[in-house]
This record gives structure tokens, sequence and C-alpha cells, in this order.
């Protein structure tokens, strides 16, 4: 027996241009090859219900039976990956190169009672694109419309208490508001969050961190209990310095623009990893709500599962951000701001927006963004006039570290204008051996 459409007035072939992810044009696959009875539900149905649009797709489907047959046969036909992520539940993936497709078998005797299972009524929402129907028994395109982050049920939240930090940042991606009563929900179970895998936790926390969108909801989490386990020290000063973080990198991309291409980045030779969200702006952000103490931040960042990069880069830019702050107040000489780069190293984009959201005026370390904005300063970016083979065969010297170390003397020579040619580097080294 086939559902009605339970929006009449909403017609999906109508609705929908052929970019949707509700069309199967969009999928890396034919429609052929699902059995009638399957359903796209999800983020896919809420944000296609929304015209949100992603470059990624990201496809999730439902049905009664055969979820890891029909995905196995999906993927060999295709040659796509194939990995079985619960063989007892049934669920598998299958990733194509521009997409990941889930199959999932049905949880209870009907779709309807799997969706009641699910977080929110804006992902209870399911669509078949068999029939073009659309699925919607919890009314969560009623919320949509309200833009409401509304819980199916608080049973559901503790089943997965993960839910819970996900509320905020669906509210934050969406930009929706929290409806009181899940709110409340959410409240009174803050505390099951500190059960939750650390890494889990920290890709929620990750949204919230990397944008401003994020940055009210984030403060509203906190508010409500719900990091006050694995960010005891985030307090309403911190997170008020979190917003000022956002006001201070707007600042200075207006007035920077390729500053805000750094400030987006990550370290140059882990630009793979940058795809998991890793930014110098989030290591700002997440340099104001640790603890002020090094060893106890360290702690807290290991406790959230960062990676020694992570931790490491949030560590040097708490070490050097009141060296920069000084900065402003002294005429530092070429040979301290050259030690003040080499020790900051790639960290500078994020040392540089708390120190402007700490206070400084964006002209009082205009200088040392000028210098870090350019690539052949040599304070900021020094290389020697000459190689180690160059100084070998100059002053018939053997490898080994001395050359590593006359290079380092030459590189600060050079910031500090004693040299610039290589003949002039040469002679240098002569009077260090």
């Amino acid at each position: 027996m086939s559902r009605p459409n339970l929006y009449p007035d909403l017609q999906p072939q109508h609705a929908f241009t052929c970019h949707s992810v509700l069309s199967p044009k969009t999928w890396p696959f034919d429609l052929k090859w699902l059995p009638p009875a399957t359903y796209l539900v999800g983020g896919n149905v809420r944000d296609a219900l929304l015209g949100r649009q992603a470059e990624y797709l990201d496809l999730d489907f439902v049905m009664p039976e055969g979820a890891v047959q029909t995905a196995r046969a999906i993927a060999n036909y295709h040659k796509a990956g194939f990995v079985l992520l619960d063989a007892e539940r049934q669920i598998a993936r299958v990733v194509f190169d521009h997409a990941t497709v889930d199959f999932a078998q049905q949880v209870g005797p009907t779709l309807e009672t799997d969706l009641e299972r699910r977080d929110f009524t804006v992902n209870a929402i399911a669509y078949n694109p068999h029939t073009q129907q659309l699925l919607d028994p919890l009314r969560g395109y009623q919320d949509l419309q309200q833009h409401l982050i509304r819980m199916v049920a608080p049973e559901n939240l503790k089943e997965d208490p993960l839910r819970l930090l996900r509320a905020y940042r669906q509210a934050a991606q969406l930009e929706f508001t929290l409806e009181p009563r899940t709110q409340g929900t959410i409240q009174q179970l803050a505390d099951l969050l500190q059960f939750i895998a650390p890494e889990r936790v920290q890709a929620e926390l990750s949204y919230l961190l990397s944008t401003p969108k994020g940055t009210p909801l984030l403060a509203v989490a906190c508010e409500d209990g719900l990091l006050r386990h694995w960010l005891p020290h985030a307090n309403a000063t911190r997170l008020a310095q979190i917003a000022d973080v956002d006001r201070a990198a707007i600042a200075l991309t207006t007035r920077w623009e390729a500053f805000g291409s750094e400030l987006s980045g990550w370290l140059r030779d882990q630009q793979k990893a940058a795809g998991t969200g890793r930014s110098w702006f989030k290591i700002a952000k997440l340099a104001c709500l640790i603890a002020p103490d090094l060893q106890m931040a360290e702690q807290e960042l290991w406790q959230l599962k960062y990676s020694r990069a992570e931790v490491q880069a949030v560590l040097t830019v708490m070490k050097y951000l009141p060296q920069v702050q000084a900065f402003v107040q002294t005429d530092m000489p070429a040979r301290e701001q050259y030690f003040l780069f080499q020790g900051m190293g790639a960290t500078f984009p994020a040392v540089a927006v708390l120190t402007v959201a700490f206070g400084t005026p964006i002209q009082a370390i205009a200088p040392l963004l000028q210098r870090f904005l350019t690539p052949g300063d040599a304070i900021a970016h020094p290389q020697p006039p000459l190689t180690g083979r160059d100084l070998m065969a100059a002053l018939q010297l053997p490898a080994g570290p001395k050359i590593g170390h006359l290079l380092q003397a030459i590189q600060l020579a050079r910031a500090e204008g004693k040299i610039s040619t290589p003949e002039d580097a040469i002679q240098f080294a002569k009077t260090l051996i």
C-alpha cells in the first residue's frame, strides 16, 4: 500500500530542480538499483526542502531489507569503495569519487517506527524517489518552516547523548533556534555528554568554532552545561573573547585579504588534514577556551583527542601571544623580531588575530602583519642567500652540523641588515670560523 504525500501543497517534482539531491539525476548510480520501498532520509531531505546544496554529495537510504546486498551490488558494478559499517544492524557505505552513500536496514517494523527513533523532527522526513512522495509523521516540515530544532523524544537524546551537542551545531548550521522544551530537556541531560567518545565531541565542537554563526550557539551550549566536563574554563568572559576573535578576523581580512587565506589555512605539510576542519582561526578560538596554565591546557586538549600538531599549535599561540602584545609597547629590534617569528612559525595568523581581539589596535600590529604577508621578508621568512653546498665549496668545509649553524647565523645577519649578497655571506661566515 503506497503512502500519501503528506504535503498536499508541495509537489516535489516541481519544487526540486534537477540539481537537488532528491533528483536521482544527481546521484552517482541509477535509481533502478533501489527497491521500491527505499526512502532517502535525514539531512539530505531536510537540506533539499530548505534549498540548501552541498558541493559533496552525502546520501542516506533506508530500506526494509537487503541494504547491505544493495550497497555491495552498486559498489561492485561501479567499482566504488564498499565498507560494511555495522553487520548486525545491516548498514553499509559506498564511496564514490564525489559522493558517499549509506544504506541502512529499517529499524522497526515500519518506516514510521524508524523515523520515530531519530534525533530531531527536521531530520525525520523521508522521501521515496520512485513515487516522489514525502513522509513526515512527526511534522518536521512545519518545524523547518518555523526554523526550529525540536527533539523527537527525550529517550532518543539519552540513547546517544552526542545528540545533545548536535542540536546546537545544527541550529548554528541552519541558523535555527532551539525549541524551548527541547532546550530544557538538553539542560537536564547535559551531564550525559561526558560519557561520549571525545573524538565525537570534538567533531561537533569543531563546527561551532569554525564560523561566526557557531559562536552564539557555542555560548548557549556552555551556559546550558554541555561542555563543563570537556572545557571547564569556558566561562562567560572567555566566550565573549570568541566573539571578539570573530570581529578581529573580519577587520583584519577586510584590510588584508591575503591574511584571511592564511587564517583559514593550516600547516603546509599537512594540507590533506585541513579537510578535517583544522585552521588557525579555530586554533585561536580554542586558545580562548582552555586553561590559561600551559600544563593544564595541554591536558584538556589531549582529553579531547586533538592531534599532536593541534596541541602544539595552541600551546605555541599561548606562549607567544604575550610577546606580540609587548611588541606594540616597544621598538623591538630586528633581531628580536627574527626570533619572535622563528618561535611562532606558522601559528602567526592565530597569534595576530588574538592580539587584535584582545585590544591591540590594528595599526600597532601592522608592521608584523606586513612582514608575514611579504614572502621574501628577511625577518618573517628568512632564507640564507646561499646554500650549504655553496658554503662547503667556498670555505673548503666538510658536511656536518657546522654548516647548519653557519646558515642560521647568516639568516640572522641578513635579517639584521648586516649582509645581503652571497659574497657578503661568505665573508661573514669566514669571520665565524
